[in-house]
């Protein structure tokens, strides 16, 4: 068996995974009344201590008691300082039980950095809150609890890929059109409903024309699938949540009993299943107090909601404004604390911000503001064209490095599409400018690594049928298609699950005798790993021993495909992640005879953990390597991070505010919001830019002037070229891009251009080169020589390509 070395600690998306969720539950015996009677750690912090830095807004968020609270915090005005003193004042001295307080993010970084701060204020004590995402919260919830909805406790969870296979394979036996109804499309109409709590049988009621009665066809033998794998998608997790805490009275009372204080973070950015949940646990109950009832029900939870109706971005994905805008009518006897004091930007950036944001309707009026003086102003920029605009970019941050003002890493680059990324990435590359692109393919989302997890889910599960087809003929191992088809033929005639089938695969009508064969070795193997899941085998272990006896490391190390090694160290990384989570600490054992956390977390905590990870937790981490990088980001990637400097670029009408919001104000508003998250994540400088005419299907678009320039105060403008000074025949205007910087790039030569014969590059394995399409590339190898001289250049996400360099508009760097 290979044996994989822990690599550094520099993958973001590894750091990633500092999953609260995996301490033990607080038993649900210890919210009641005799917590005052146990003996109580002196605290490490005193009250004055827990207030001290605070402002008034914030101290009155931190202490107060009783009724529903809304913190409406601006941008840098220090919430999580709130959120994390709060807590440990409950514990400090409010004497609240750590097991009863309910604290919910919408990212696993975010819950680990709270439960990080309340530790070092209160101690230990700490790790027995609930800290965690909607979604965790939910799935602990669920695995004490949804048997009661007949699924076993060990429910797979399904992610996004998981979702979009098994919703294709439901389209193809219902026989549907992929054209007229494109798997996607029909996916995003489920999750719609089930972010609205509509179950497929209230769908089905509701189609009134055929397209919706075929979805609701295919969203009821999606969750027909899904029940019979034991498996649940994201979705599934919040509204299965819900309808069991409406459906069993006495559930929801546990949970009301057991979290006594309830805070969610980010509430501008709740749909409406999270918004449910939240009632659910905290709004006053009126048949609680119905006779007959249980006359010792509790009231609701002490309920607080952090949020800023002017940073809600994301409507695309379920978000419902209405929730914090509305959250005084739905908590009548609640109170609202507004914070507008900003630590992070200087007061020129903040009222700019305040500017641009006062014009939408609707809002709770609040203005930000900053005692750390004026700071600079905000410089303008007017581009002849996309790429002019870059080459400013580009000269200006190799300015502010050279006048020592900023580094690469402090500076962000923001755009409302990931398209516009493309001629950014291309002057970078030209100039020598390190950079880094937030997105592409993220580590999870690589193949080998879904792979290798799908193995894993299966071993836990043999229910989950999308994860067994994925992994069992690969790698190819002699169960072809037909094989498959058989098996599967089999299942359905006997009413078996896939996996039963695969274990009498020689009972198939029509299957092969050499197909038979090799099933019967692919299930030794699965049955022979299976037993080290169920003895509680470490995750690392176990994933180790998967890649050895399937098969799947043999194949990557025969492999003479270049690319295969980088395979093989993502699954190196794999291996070095779930060895960090078998070595946590365990949890100190529960006396609840309910709890079903493991004594020893083994791989389905670790499947848990993994499946869990939020897109936002993929953020670089600037404690490593990318302190010397420029972020390239879309402002929708950009909420809650700040930096130095900040490049607001593409504000044209029908670029940002984009093109389909221009008719709609409810869409139009958002983008202003939009405009306000980015303008608020600069700290010292903020440029905003544009361009007069920008590419657009290949032809080009003049765009007029967005109209969040046109809301910016004149008095912190200053703007260094304007559409007056603009002049498409003068070139001397532009910037001159810098001759020297982080490499030793130089300009490609024109002699291609005028008819001249191009020079053949000479080049060796291990050439740094540029790609005019490809981008920045890694020559792995060489054949040939002169005119003939083929290299094959590793270009990461785009692969391994094998390119004639006599034609190909390659570059030494």
């Amino acid at each position: 068996m290979t044996s994989f070395p822990i690599p550094a600690r520099s993958d973001s998306a590894r750091q990633s995974l500092t999953d609260p969720d995996a301490d033990a539950l607080f038993p649900a015996s210890d919210a009641g009344s005799d917590l005052e009677e146990r003996p109580r750690r002196r605290p490490r912090v005193t009250a004055d201590q827990l207030l001290e830095g605070l402002n008034e807004p914030q101290r009155e968020a931190v202490v107060h008691e009783g009724a529903p609270l809304l913190v409406v915090a601006g941008a840098g005005s220090g919430k999580t300082r709130v959120l994390t003193r709060r807590i440990a004042w409950l514990i400090s001295e409010r004497k609240a039980h750590p097991g009863s307080i309910l604290a919910i993010t919408f990212t696993n970084k975010a819950a680990a950095e709270m439960r990080a701060r309340v530790e070092d204020l209160v101690g230990g004590r700490a790790k027995i809150m609930w800290v965690s995402t909607f979604h965790s919260a939910c799935v602990r919830i669920l695995r004490k609890e949804v048997e009661r909805f007949g699924y076993k406790s060990g429910f797979s969870i399904y992610d996004a890929a998981d979702q979009k296979r098994l919703m294709a394979l439901v389209c193809k036996d219902l026989e549907l059109d992929p054209k007229r109804y494109p798997p996607n499309a029909v996916l995003h109409w489920v999750s719609n409903h089930k972010n609205d709590l509509v179950d497929h049988e209230s769908a089905a009621a509701r189609a009134d024309n055929d397209l919706e009665r075929t979805y609701a066809e295919a969203y009821s033998l999606y969750q027909q699938r899904l029940k019979s794998a034991n498996a649940m998608d994201f979705d599934d997790l919040i509204m299965t949540t819900v309808h069991l805490l409406q459906a069993f009275p006495d559930v929801r009372e546990t949970y009301r009993r057991r979290f006594r204080h309830v805070l969610v973070d980010e509430y501008q950015d709740t749909n409406h299943a999270q918004y449910a949940l939240v009632r659910e646990l905290c709004a006053e109950d009126p048949s609680a107090y119905d006779a007959g009832s249980d006359p010792d029900a509790v009231g609701p939870a002490e309920l607080m909601v952090v949020g800023d109706a002017d940073q809600s971005i994301y409507a695309f994905r379920g978000a419902n404004i209405r929730n914090i805008l509305d959250f005084e009518e739905d908590f009548p006897q609640s109170r609202t604390i507004l914070l507008e004091q900003n630590y992070r930007s200087t007061q020129n950036i903040l009222s700019a911000a305040n500017a641009v944001i006062s014009r939408n309707q609707g809002r709770k009026p609040k203005n930000l503001w900053s005692d750390q003086g004026r700071g600079e102003p905000i410089v303008g920029y007017v581009a002849d064209d996309e790429h002019d605009e870059a080459r400013f970019v580009a000269k200006e941050i190799d300015t502010l490095t050279d006048a020592k003002a900023a580094r690469p890493g402090d500076v962000a680059v923001f755009y409302r599409t990931n398209a516009q990324s493309r001629v950014f990435e291309e002057v970078f590359i030209r100039t020598g400018m390190p950079y880094k692109v937030v997105g592409g393919v993220r580590f999870y989302e690589r193949k080998e690594v879904r792979d290798a997890i799908a193995y894993l889910r299966m071993l836990a599960n043999t229910d989950d049928e999308i994860s067994l087809r994925r992994v069992v003929n690969e790698p190819k191992r002699g169960i072809g298609d037909r094989a498959i088809a058989c098996v599967e033929a089999m299942a359905r005639r006997d009413g078996t699950t896939f996996f039963e089938a695969l274990q009498h695969a020689e009972d198939a009508p029509g299957i092969a005798t050499r197909s038979v064969t090799c099933i019967a070795g692919f299930v030794a193997m699965v049955e022979e790993l299976q037993s080290m899941v169920d003895a509680g085998e470490r995750a690392d272990v176990v994933l180790e021993a998967t890649l050895a006896r399937s098969g799947y490391l043999a194949a990557l190390e025969e492999s003479e495909d270049p690319q295969d090694e980088t395979r093989l160290d993502n699954l190196a990384e794999l291996v070095a992640v779930a060895r960090e989570f078998a070595d946590e600490p365990v949890p100190p054992p529960s006396d609840d005879p309910a709890d079903l956390t493991p004594a020893r977390p083994g791989v389905p905590e670790f499947l848990e953990r993994v499946s869990l990870v939020a897109d936002s937790d993929q953020i670089p981490d600037q404690d490593d390597e990318s302190l010397g990088v420029v972020t390239l980001m879309t402002l929708h990637t950009a909420k809650g991070l700040e930096f130095p400097v900040v490049f607001l670029t593409g504000l044209e009408d029908g670029v940002f505010p984009h093109q389909r919001s221009l008719g709609d104000r409810t869409e139009l508003e958002e983008e202003r919001r939009l405009a306000y998250v980015g303008l608020t994540r600069a700290e010292q400088r903020l440029y905003v830019s544009r361009a007069l005419v920008r590419s657009a299907w290949g032809a080009p678009a003049h765009n007029p002037a967005s109209r969040f320039l046109d809301e910016l105060p004149d008095e912190v403008m200053d703007w260094r070229r304007t559409a007056a000074e603009q002049s498409s025949w003068n070139r001397s205007v532009m910037p001159q891009l810098p001759t020297r910087r982080f490499g030793s790039a130089s300009a490609k030569a024109d002699a291609e251009a005028r008819g001249q014969k191009r020079e053949v590059p000479s080049l060796s394995p291990g050439d740094r080169v540029t790609h005019d399409s490809f981008g920045m590339g890694t020559v792995v190898a060489v054949e040939g020589a002169a005119d003939k001289a083929v290299a094959s250049i590793d270009f990461g996400s785009d692969g391994v390509k094998r390119l004639l360099l006599r034609y190909a508009p390659v570059e030494k760097l």
